[in-house]
């Protein structure tokens, strides 16, 4: 088979997967196709570039648009998820870190003050946050905080990949008391993307509600904020004085994110910073240098 051949072979393998896809839901068919469609023929390269397909293309093309068609996520497929600088490890049952997860490094690094060498990632899923600090930091030490076994797994992997030996993982529920957590204090920050969706707010995404544990989903208490609540006051306890927490929340829970922050108290700083779609997404708090007096905290937009 000459190249043309391939390329007027991959014309139509992209329009009969675009449209399959299409007619299952998949919201960018055509992204996905093409995607697949790389991934059924072991490349990296742009499409237009192959001159030649493993004999197996067809039938590996055919069981991955399955998967998509049936909602499976992309990233479980392929096996890799990006992240920043990185192509991560995904697995069943471990939640697919998402692109707007991605600030929190940015907002880590225009908040954090003097030295962001010790970094703290509680709830961290695939590590994704924790890897990302090792690959664009690289004096930093990260220890990366999970409750579920599978996920503290891939975490160590993705932790190494990204900064052989700066990285560690502590599976531990932040619910309960945690020694060997306390006695990392003081760090420099504290990143998390914890579970924070409320008990009522069932996901519409078939992708999401199907394949991403519900553990990392809901958060806990009626207001799905009792994680978010225990990764605030991990945070006062770490952070030391300057040390910044930026964590991640629903669009709707910025003020209640805020104020959970005031109760826990010893913050001098207390923001709400969007996403780049504009919807409310992080807590910013900075660790004040002595515990505020009553009244004294900044909550603000």
């Amino acid at each position: 088979m000459d190249g043309l051949e391939v390329r007027a072979r991959l014309r139509t393998a992209l329009a009969e997967t675009t449209r399959r896809l299409g007619e299952a839901g998949v919201p960018s068919p055509s992204v996905d196709a093409r995607a697949l469609i790389a991934h059924a023929a072991g490349t990296e390269k742009p499409l237009v570039l192959l001159d030649e397909l493993p004999e197996e293309f067809a039938e590996q093309l055919e069981r991955a648009a399955a998967r998509r068609a049936q909602r499976e996520p992309l990233q479980l497929i392929l096996g890799r998820a990006p992240f920043r600088r990185l192509m991560l490890d995904v697995r069943p049952g471990v939640f697919i870190p998402r692109p707007e997860t991605e600030l929190a490094v940015d907002l880590m690094r225009e908040h954090g003050e003097g030295s962001l060498t010790e970094v703290v990632d509680l709830c961290a899923g695939s590590g994704a946050l924790g890897a990302a600090v090792l690959d664009e930091l690289p004096r930093s030490r990260v220890l990366s905080v999970e409750i579920d076994p599978a996920a503290a797994e891939l975490t160590a992997r993705n932790l190494e990949r990204a900064g052989a030996g700066r990285g560690r993982v502590l599976r531990a529920d932040l619910l309960g008391e945690v020694p060997e957590l306390a006695a990392v204090a003081p760090v420099d920050a504290v990143l998390s993307n914890p579970p924070y969706i409320p008990p009522e707010a069932v996901p519409r995404d078939a992708e999401v509600l199907a394949h991403d544990p519900h553990r990392a989903l809901f958060g806990g208490g009626d207001d799905g904020l009792e994680v978010p609540r225990a990764v605030i006051a991990w945070a006062h306890r770490l952070l030391r004085p300057g040390g910044v927490l930026i964590m991640e929340h629903a669009d709707v829970q910025g003020e209640a994110a805020r104020e959970a922050a005031a109760v826990c108290g010893g913050f001098d700083l207390l923001r709400t910073v969007p996403d780049l779609t504009g919807r409310d997404r992080f807590l910013v708090a900075r660790r004040a240098p002595e515990e505020p007096t009553s009244g004294s905290e900044r909550l603000s937009r």
